[in-house]
C-alpha cells in the first residue's frame, strides 16, 4: 500500500481507490474532504493518468492552490503544475482565452467585475432614456445575473412568460430590453462579466462540436468540490464535459447548501445518483474538527430538514464543553458579553485572538461587536469589506493596463481618458460615446479619428496625444513583460507622480496601494507557473489581469493575522476556529423573516445554522438579545426556533446583561417567558444576571470580567430595562416636572424639567437606575405612570 493511503480512514480510502466511473462523496463538515480529493488526484497520477487529463474545479482560488500544493507534496514532483485545477471561473476563463474566437469574442477579452457591470448597465439605462432611480443598476444586474446562471439569455428572457410577469409585477417591464442592450454592449466592448465566463463556456460547448470534442477528450477525469453549491449552468457544463468518459467525481455536503441566493441549487447533489446509473456513493461521516457536544447539537438540528441525504457525523474527539446559549437584554449587551468572554478565555485558556470568530446572519450586526472589542482593546478584522483590487487608485491603474490589452474596453477607457486630467472634459467624453454608438465603432476608434468627428483645438490635441500614448504602450507588449509595461504606464501617464504629490495621509495610502500593485505585478512576472510555454508580453499581462479580475476576498490568507475574525456565516463556510460566537439567534433575524415563507427557504436557513455550528472546534457560544435596534426601531425579539431543536443535555443556558437584575423578574412579559422555557424555573434555577452562573455555583470572589483590574477605569454599563408587559407609549405633549414615567431602555424615572423649543421639546429625567438623561420627546417613547 502506498504511503499516501496510510493516513486515510476506511471510507476515505474507498473514495480514493475508486478510479473509473461516477463517484459521489458525501463529505460531512470537518470530515477531511480536501484530503480525500487531493489524495485521489495524486492516486490517479501515481497510476499513470496524465496531469493534463485531469480537471478539478473548486469555489475559491485559495482552495485550488492548497490542493495543488498538497498533490505536489504527496508525489514529490512538479507534475501537479500541469493540472487544470482552479475555480469554475478561472478554469473556464483560461479555456475561453484560447477558444473565444469560435463564438465571436477576441481572445484578449476583458473580464468585468461587478462594479464594471453595473456601470455598463447604468449607461444602457441612460441611453434607453429610462430612470436609473427606478431601474436601479444593482437590481437590474442581480436580475440579469440570475437569468444567466439559470441558462437564460436575452432572447429567452424576453420570450419567457413567467419572467415577464415577474418584471411587470415589480413595475420594471423593460428589464428584457436592458438585458439585450447590456449583452450587446459587452460583446461590442470585447468583454465578459463573471456570469458570462460560465454562460459563454456553455455556449462554446453546446454550439461548437469541435470544441466540445476537444475538451471531452482532454478531461478524462473530472472532480468537483462543493458540488452542493453549483448552479444550473455549472451543472450543465460539467455534464457536457463528462459525457464521453463519465469519470466524474463530485464532493459535497447537502447539509451545507447555503447559496441559493446566487443561483446554487441543492437538487444538483440530491439528483446526482439519478444522472448516472452506476454511481458509487461514499459517505464521510467521521469528523476530525469538533467536539462530541458540538456534533451532537449539529446533528439534531439538521435532522429537522426533510430534503437531505441521511448521514450522522461522529468523532473520536473529546466530549468537550457544553454549548453556551446566552440571552442578553440588548444587542449592545450581546456585544459586550462576547468581548468579555473573549478576554476571559484568553486569560483562562491562553487563546490567541486568531482563535476566535464572531459570526452573524447580516453585516449590520457587526457594529455592537466592533464597539465592544474596541473598548476592550481586542484586535479584530471584518472580512468581506472592500478588497484591495476594488480601491479607486488600484482600479485606475488596472484600467490603463486593460485598455492597452483590449482597445475595445469602453469601461476602462471612460475611466482613464481624462485621469490624470489632460483637458478632455465630460462633454467631449459624452460626444465620443454618441459617435461610437452612431458609427457602430469602438470608443477608442472614435478617439483615434477625433478630427473626422469635429473635435478641434486643445481637445483634439489632447485626444490625439492620448491615442498615441495608448498605442505606444501597446507596442511594448511585444517584448516587455507585465511589470515593465506597468512601470511605463505609471511614469508616462503621471498617475504615480500625482499620487506621490498628495502628502495627506489618504494620499500617501493611495500612493502606497499603487506601489503594492506594482509589487504584485513584479511577483507575478517572476513566477514561472504564471506563463504558458514560456511566453511573456501580451499573454503575461492578460494572464495577470485575468487573475486580478477573478480574485476574491475569500482567497486571502485569513489564518496568519492575530485578530478576532468577524464575518457573516456565508463568508465563514469552509473555515474553522477554536472558539466561535454566533450572534442574533432570534426569530425574524435567524431564520430571516424573508426566508420562512416556504419549507425550502426555512431548510436553507437551518443549513446555514448548521454551517455556523460546525465552524467551531472546541467551544461554541450562541447568543441572542431580547431587544435589538433594527431600522431605527427598538424591536422585541423571541429566541430562534432553532434553539428549541437542540438537545438540552448538551446546552448550558445562561443570562448575561446589566439592567434586568435591578428590575426583578415579574414584568418580563411573554417574550421573556418563552425564553425562560427550559432554562430552569424557581429560585434554584434562576441565574444571577451579574455573573451568568447560578448563585449556588458563584465563587465568593467572582467578578464580572468588566471589573477586572485592566478594565476598572471603564464607565459603568447602562442598566437596560425590560419594559412592563402593559407598556404603551403615552402622549407626552403635556409632560411636566414631577411626573413619573417609564422608558423602554432606561426604566422608571422622575421628570426633572422640560425644556427646548415647542417643536423639539427635551425632558430631563432622573432614572432610578441610570441617572439623569436628556430625552428628545419627538423621538422617545415614554409611558406616563
Amino acid at each position: 500500500m502506498q504511503d499516501y493511503l496510510s493516513g486515510l480512514n476506511e471510507q476515505q480510502r474507498e473514495a480514493v481507490l475508486h478510479v473509473n466511473g461516477p463517484l459521489m462523496i458525501v463529505a460531512g463538515a470537518g470530515s477531511g474532504k480536501t484530503k480525500v480529493l487531493t489524495t485521489r488526484i495524486a492516486h490517479l497520477m501515481a497510476n499513470g493518468v496524465d496531469a493534463f487529463n485531469i480537471l478539478a474545479l473548486t469555489f475559491t482560488n485559495k482552495a485550488a492552490a492548497e490542493m495543488k500544493e498538497r498533490i505536489q507534496r504527496i508525489l514529490n514532483n512538479s507534475e501537479a503544475r500541469n493540472l487544470y485545477i482552479g475555480t469554475f471561473h478561472s478554469v473556464f476563463a483560461k479555456i475561453l482565452r484560447a477558444e473565444a474566437h469560435r463564438i465571436g469574442y477576441p481572445n484578449n477579452f476583458t473580464i468585468y467585475d461587478t462594479d464594471d457591470s453595473r456601470s455598463v448597465i447604468k449607461a444602457v439605462i441612460n441611453e434607453l432614456q429610462m430612470d436609473d432611480k427606478h431601474y436601479k443598476p444593482n437590481i437590474v444586474h442581480n436580475r440579469i445575473s440570475a437569468a444567466k446562471n439559470a441558462l437564460v439569455g436575452p432572447t429567452e428572457y424576453a420570450l419567457d412568460y413567467h419572467l415577464q410577469q415577474e418584471d411587470a409585477r415589480a413595475n420594471r417591464p423593460a428589464i428584457a430590453q436592458i438585458y439585450a442592450a447590456y449583452a450587446h454592449k459587452c460583446f461590442k466592448n470585447g468583454a465578459m462579466d463573471f456570469d458570462d465566463l460560465l454562460l459563454k463556456m456553455f455556449e462554446l460547448l453546446s454550439t461548437q462540436p469541435a470544441a466540445l470534442a476537444k475538451y471531452q477528450s482532454k478531461f478524462k477525469y473530472i472532480m468537483i468540490d462543493e458540488y452542493q453549491d453549483t448552479n444550473t449552468v455549472q451543472y450543465q457544463i460539467t455534464k457536457l464535459l463528462a459525457a464521453m468518459h463519465e469519470n466524474i467525481c463530485v464532493v459535497g455536503d447537502d447539509a451545507q447548501s447555503i447559496y441559493s441566493f446566487r443561483g446554487a441549487t441543492i437538487e444538483n447533489i440530491l439528483q446526482f445518483q439519478k444522472d448516472y446509473d452506476d454511481v458509487k456513493v461514499v459517505k464521510l461521516e467521521q469528523n476530525y474538527r469538533s467536539t462530541q457536544s458540538i456534533l451532537k447539537v449539529a446533528n439534531e438540528v439538521i435532522n429537522n430538514n426533510k430534503g437531505q441525504i441521511p448521514k450522522e457525523l461522529w468523532t473520536d474527539n473529546k466530549p468537550g464543553d457544553k454549548i453556551k446559549v446566552v440571552r442578553t437584554m440588548t444587542d449592545n449587551e450581546e456585544g459586550k458579553f462576547v468581548a468579555d468572554s473573549i478576554k476571559e478565555q484568553q486569560l483562562r485558556n491562553h487563546y490567541a485572538n486568531k482563535d476566535f470568530a464572531i459570526l452573524y446572519r447580516t453585516n449590520a450586526q457587526s457594529r455592537a461587536y466592533e464597539e465592544s472589542l474596541r473598548k476592550m482593546g481586542i484586535a479584530y478584522k471584518i472580512y468581506g469589506g472592500v478588497s484591495f483590487y476594488q480601491r479607486k487608485e488600484v482600479k485606475d491603474m488596472i484600467a490603463y493596463l486593460r485598455i492597452i490589452v483590449n482597445q475595445q474596453d469602453e469601461e476602462a477607457l471612460k475611466r482613464i481618458i481624462n485621469y490624470p486630467v489632460r483637458g478632455i472634459g465630460k462633454t467631449s467624453i459624452e460626444k465620443l460615446i454618441v459617435v461610437a454608438n452612431e458609427q457602430n465603432i469602438t470608443m477608442f476608434e472614435a478617439v483615434t479619428r477625433a478630427a473626422e468627428f469635429g473635435f478641434k483645438g486643445g481637445t483634439l490635441e489632447a485626444l490625439q496625444n492620448f491615442a498615441t500614448m495608448i498605442k505606444y504602450f501597446n507596442t511594448l507588449l511585444n517584448d516587455k513583460n507585465a511589470y515593465d509595461v506597468a512601470v511605463q504606464v505609471g511614469k508616462h501617464t503621471n498617475l504615480v507622480k500625482e499620487l506621490f504629490g498628495d502628502k495627506t495621509p489618504e494620499g500617501l495610502a493611495r500612493y502606497e496601494n499603487v506601489q503594492e500593485l506594482l509589487n504584485s505585478i513584479k511577483e507575478w512576472t517572476e513566477t514561472p507557473d504564471n506563463f504558458e510555454d514560456g511566453e511573456v508580453g501580451n499573454k503575461g499581462l492578460g494572464a495577470f489581469l485575468q487573475n486580478v479580475s477573478l480574485f476574491t476576498d475569500s482567497d486571502k490568507d485569513k489564518e496568519n493575522e492575530d485578530v478576532v475574525k468577524l464575518m457573516t456565516i456565508h463568508a465563514a463556510k469552509g473555515l474553522e476556529f477554536g472558539c466561535v460566537f454566533v450572534g442574533g439567534i432570534e426569530e425574524t433575524l435567524f431564520p430571516s423573516a424573508m426566508s420562512i415563507n416556504t419549507r425550502e427557504e426555512l431548510e436553507e436557513e437551518r443549513r446555514l445554522f448548521y454551517v455556523a455550528i460546525t465552524r467551531a472546534k472546541d467551544r461554541l457560544w450562541l447568543t441572542y438579545a431580547n431587544a435589538r435596534y433594527r431600522f431605527g426601531q427598538l424591536v422585541q425579539n423571541e429566541p430562534s426556533r432553532f434553539l428549541e431543536e437542540m438537545p438540552e443535555e448538551f446546552l448550558d443556558k445562561t443570562y448575561a446583561g446589566g439592567g434586568a437584575r435591578n428590575q426583578g423578574m415579574s414584568n418580563m412579559g411573554t417574550a421573556f417567558e418563552r425564553m425562560n422555557r427550559g432554562f430552569g424555573g424557581g429560585s434554584s434555577g434562576q441565574t444571577d444576571l451579574r455573573y451568568g452562573v447560578p448563585p449556588a455555583k458563584k465563587p465568593d470572589n467572582a467578578r464580572p470580567s468588566y471589573l477586572q483590574p485592566a478594565a476598572i477605569s471603564k464607565p459603568a454599563v447602562t442598566a437596560v430595562h425590560m419594559p412592563s408587559e402593559n407598556f404603551v407609549a403615552s402622549d407626552t405633549s403635556g409632560l411636566e416636572a414631577g411626573m413619573r414615567v417609564e422608558h423602554q431602555k432606561f426604566g422608571f424615572g422622575t421628570v426633572a424639567k422640560v425644556e427646548g423649543s415647542a417643536h423639539n421639546p427635551i425632558a430631563n429625567i432622573n432614572f432610578d437606575n441610570n441617572g439623569e438623561k436628556k430625552i428628545m420627546l419627538n423621538y422617545a417613547k415614554l409611558r406616563i405612570l
